[in-house]
């Protein structure tokens, strides 16, 4: 999606991640960061850092909506599917009703909160400005550190091959190793169990 399809593909995957889906944020912004690094590709740092938060907002005021005009009864008979389990609606409601309205900004950052936190804030019927506020003010800075990673892995790409080679070779290794260790474990209760047998012929 964010190879083919650039910024759309972006606010697409971050608005539907924002929505209660839970596609990971981390994978779509760091690849996303790691594509600006490269010269000859059309996206650019800021512009990934802008349409994520600006997609984390749309995807996010389509459930605080949903919250608001459709209450809990609506997220629990309609939650599961869209992975959305009591479970999760529960823990978001905890974390709203102990911090109030900064659980938005906190619950913004945070990796597995952010996906549920608008739910609560809509059932609460937070003004919708203020949510919209720390709704950015929650995403600006997770979605600006996953850009940043990606696109400074991108940029130092030639030393991450120089380091990883002794890395693969280890893990080459390793895998021979569990391999012939899985293959004698599975010989070794065969001839343990003729042991008895011969025992008793005799």
């Amino acid at each position: 999606m964010v190879s083919h399809y650039g910024y759309l593909g972006i606010f697409l995957l971050m608005a539907i991640e924002s929505a209660c889906i839970p596609i990971p944020s981390e994978a779509v912004m760091t690849y996303a960061g790691f594509l600006s690094s490269l010269p000859q590709h059309p996206l650019s740092f800021w512009g990934v850092v802008v349409v994520g938060t600006l997609a984390n907002l749309a995807g996010g005021l389509f459930i605080y909506y949903v919250g608001r005009f459709g209450g809990r009864p609506l997220i629990l008979k309609y939650g599961k599917y869209v992975f959305l389990s009591e479970r999760h609606l529960v823990h978001a409601e905890k974390w709203f009703a102990k911090r109030g309205e900064l659980t938005v900004f906190v619950g913004r950052i945070l990796p597995a909160l952010r996906t549920f936190i608008s739910l609560p804030a809509g059932i609460a019927e937070m003004p919708v400005g203020k949510f919209v506020l720390y709704s950015v003010l929650g995403s600006f800075p997770w979605n600006l550190a996953l850009t940043a990673a990606g696109f400074y892995l991108g940029k130092n790409r030639h030393l991450i091959s120089v380091y990883m080679k002794p890395l693969s070779y280890l893990g080459a290794l390793l895998l021979l190793g569990g391999v012939i260790w899985f293959w004698s474990a599975r010989k070794r209760p065969d001839s343990d169990k003729r042991k008895p047998d011969q025992s008793n012929q005799h």
